[in-house]
C-alpha cells in the first residue's frame, strides 16, 4: 500500500535528494519527471522505493515501494523527502545571502536515507580525485557486482558488505580505484552493521573517523545524507572553502578555517548553510587549473 507524507512547506523532491545520488548514471537512483526512484539494501532485504509530490499545494509526498525491502523504505519515507528535518534554530537571517538562498529554495530540506554504506562508499571514491572519475567508478561497481532491483524501475541494488570485502584489489584497480581506496572500503564494509547502528551523527562520525582512511571529510559527507545531519561540514574540501568565502565574505579564496570562522554564527546548521550555497550555485570565481583527472585503470 502507498503512504502519504504530509509536510508543512512545498517540496522540491530533486533538490531534497540531490546528494543521495552520483551522477546522472548512477544505477540505484533515478530523477525523473515523475518523481525520484531509488534501489537500495535496507535491513528487511533489497526494495526500490518511489516518491513523487502528490496534490495541488505540493505539500505531499507519496511513496510506493516494492520488494522485501519495501516496508522498511515505507517507513523511513518521511526522512527520504525531508519531512523529518527541523528548521529550529536555524537563523537565515544571520547573513543576506543566505536569506535570500534559502527564500528561494524553500522547498529544500535535509534528506536522510537512513542507509550509511549506500553513502559511505560513493564519498570514499571520490576521496582525493575528481567528482566525475568517482562517480564512473561507482556506477561501474554496482552494474559489475550490484544485482537487479524489484520494482518497475530497472535499477540497479550497490553490492552488499560482504560481497565489498571480496573484490580484489586487482579488481578494483580495473575500476579506477587505488589499493588505499579499496582497502578502505574493504575495512569499511567488514563493520558495515556497527556503522549502519548508529543512530545519530556524533555515533556515526565517531565510528567513521576510527576507521584508517576515513576522516572528517569523508564522515560530513556520510552524515549529511545518511542522517541527514545539518552540521555537517566537508573540511578538507578541494572547492567549499571557496564557495562559501566568496559567499559570505565577497572573498574569492578561502581555507577551511576562514570557512569555518565564517560559518561558526549558524553552528547547528552549518551543513545546511552549506547546502544552499551549493544548491544555490555560488561559486567562486575561478583561477588556476582545474584538478586534473587520473587513468588509474590504466597504469
Amino acid at each position: 500500500m502507498p503512504r502519504l507524507i504530509e509536510l508543512d512547506h512545498r517540496v522540491d523532491l530533486r533538490r531534497t535528494m540531490a546528494l543521495v545520488g552520483h551522477g546522472r548514471y548512477d544505477p540505484t537512483i533515478r530523477f525523473a519527471v515523475d518523481g525520484v526512484w531509488r534501489a537500495t539494501i535496507t535491513p528487511d532485504g533489497p526494495g526500490t522505493i518511489h516518491l513523487a509530490v502528490d496534490g495541488d499545494r505540493g505539500n505531499r509526498v507519496r511513496a510506493d515501494a516494492w520488494g522485501p525491502g519495501a516496508d522498511w523504505l515505507l517507513a523511513a519515507a518521511p526522512g527520504m523527502c525531508g519531512a523529518l528535518d527541523s528548521l529550529e534554530g536555524f537563523e537565515p537571517s544571520l547573513h543576506p545571502a543566505i536569506e535570500r538562498l534559502a527564500a528561494r529554495l524553500s522547498g529544500m530540506r535535509l534528506c536522510r536515507t537512513g542507509r550509511v554504506l549506500d553513502a559511505l562508499v560513493p564519498a570514499i571514491l571520490e576521496q582525493k580525485v575528481t567528482g566525475l572519475e568517482a562517480r564512473r567508478s561507482w556506477a561501474s561497481v554496482v552494474r559489475r557486482f550490484g544485482e537487479r532491483a524489484p520494482g518497475p524501475a530497472g535499477l540497479l541494488v550497490a553490492p552488499e558488505p560482504a560481497q565489498l570485502r571480496t573484490i580484489t584489489s586487482a579488481t578494483w584497480h580495473g575500476l579506477g580505484v587505488e589499493r588505499r581506496r579499496a582497502e578502505t572500503i574493504r575495512r569499511a564494509a567488514t563493520v558495515a552493521a556497527a556503522l549502519e547502528a548508529a543512530s545519530d551523527a556524533a555515533t556515526l562520525r565517531q565510528r567513521l573517523t576510527g576507521i584508517p582512511g576515513i576522516g572528517p571529510w569523508t564522515a560530513a559527507e556520510v552524515a549529511i545524507v545518511a542522517l541527514g545531519d545539518p552540521d555537517a561540514v566537508s573540511v578538507g574540501d578541494y572547492h567549499l572553502p571557496h564557495a562559501v568565502t566568496w559567499t559570505l565574505a565577497g572573498e574569492p579564496r578561502g581555507d577551511d578555517a576562514r570557512m569555518l570562522e565564517l560559518l561558526a554564527p549558524f553552528a547547528g546548521h552549518r551543513g545546511r548553510v552549506v547546502r544552499l550555497i551549493e544548491a544555490g550555485g555560488m561559486t567562486a570565481p575561478r583561477r588556476g587549473p582545474r584538478m586534473p583527472l587520473r587513468h588509474i585503470a590504466a597504469h
